[in-house]
């Protein structure tokens, strides 16, 4: 990373200066603040898995509680005390240093017996703490993306600003649970000071330069995410973020099944009922999927990054479709001794700080990657 970073502004378009907080919100700032993080017990996750484990198999399968301590971390942990390669330790998604969060690694060992994983409550590294919650087996690796939800339970604190802010709160909540929120990508997933976007750009033009394969992973999802991000906002300032307009392309709602616009006559029903979401299109290569105005503005916005366009297409990334909106499920709030009290279910890849983004002025300690 330090050889990108180091460089990147003489070698490649430079994404220092660009600024996450310019991407539109969908709803209007309440004028209320609060502090998130404060503890890691403000921010806590569950993951829920999509299917029973079996109990058998050549794969162990962990479910590991982590405070302070980053995922990759741990995956390397979990290798070193099993005595295997780290591509044999899998696990759904990254999950933030800062927070108090539970997710499930696998581990293939055909043929092995468990060591003692309760080792891993004790390995030296890091400033954190991990607990084995349960081990067991199952026949396949986890995959990344391999979740049903994920659980988040967050407490906001020191709110402050607004006349009535429980009424205020109450109202946007209700609007969040009820509408929905920006499927953004986010801030997490483009680095401190958006450095990943920066590495991308270096690393498309310089192909010659060798990276491990998780690095490599995190620029080619950072500058694709970059490209869906603008759209998004683009769409948000037309105020067609959340209906759709000619020659759009639709995802049912918990799939990742896609069809084209075909004029039927219940699709903005469909949509006012979340049956179904507006997309927009993750760059890579493949023909283009919308049609009209929804494919002119993809392709200006693709066409404004011709670095990131070009290296996702040399890199052979496929290009697929993410929903525009998301709606949180099972959504709970109350207010407690001055602070906010939220709870929702987001699927698999979506940010519970873009919930926050639209329903509070959140400030945070630091914005770190997962």
């Amino acid at each position: 990373m330090s050889l990108i970073t180091n460089t990147v502004d003489k070698k490649a378009e430079s994404y220092h200066g660009v600024r996450f907080d310019r991407f539109a919100h969908a709803y209007k700032s309440l004028g209320i603040s609060a502090s998130f993080k404060t503890f890691p017990e403000d921010f806590v996750v569950d993951e829920q898995l999509p299917f029973e484990l079996s109990g058998e198999g050549e794969h162990a399968w962990l479910h590991i509680q982590k405070r302070g301590c980053n995922t990759d971390w741990v995956a390397k942990a979990l290798a070193k005390i099993a005595g295997v390669r780290l591509r044999c330790v899998g696990y759904a998604g990254l999950k933030d240093r800062h927070g108090l969060t539970s997710q499930w690694f696998s581990v293939h060992l055909p043929g092995m017996p468990d060591p003692d994983w309760q080792q891993i409550e004790s390995i030296e590294g890091e400033e954190g703490n991990i607990k084995l919650l349960k081990a067991t087996r199952h026949s396949r690796k986890l995959r990344r993306g391999a979740l049903k939800e994920n659980r988040f339970s967050i407490r906001l604190r020191d709110l402050k600003g607004g006349d009535d802010v429980a009424a205020a709160i109450d109202q946007r909540c209700q609007l969040i649970a009820e509408r929905g929120v920006p499927n953004y990508f986010g801030e997490q997933r483009f680095g401190h000071g958006m450095a990943n976007l920066s590495a991308a750009a270096y690393m498309f033009s310089n192909q010659d330069v060798r990276l491990p394969r998780n690095k490599k992973s995190i620029y080619l999802s950072a500058a694709r995410s970059w490209i869906f991000n603008r759209v998004l906002s683009e769409r948000i300032e037309k105020a067609v973020w959340d209906t759709k307009i000619p020659g759009d392309v639709f995802m049912l709602e918990g799939k990742t099944a896609c069809f084209w616009d075909d004029g039927s006559t219940d699709l903005d029903e469909r949509i006012d009922n979340k049956e179904i979401h507006p997309t927009a299109l993750l760059c890579g290569e493949g023909e283009l999927r919308t049609q009209a105005e929804a494919a002119e503005l993809e392709n200006r916005i693709v066409d404004e990054n011709p670095v990131f366009k070009a290296g996702l297409c040399q890199f052979k990334v496929q290009q697929m479709r993410r929903s525009l909106r998301v709606v949180p499920k099972n959504m709970q709030w109350q207010l407690q001794d001055g602070d906010l009290l939220l709870s929702f279910d987001l699927p698999s890849g979506c940010y519970a700080t873009m919930v926050l983004r639209e329903l509070l002025d959140v400030v945070e300690p630091s914005v770190t990657s997962a």
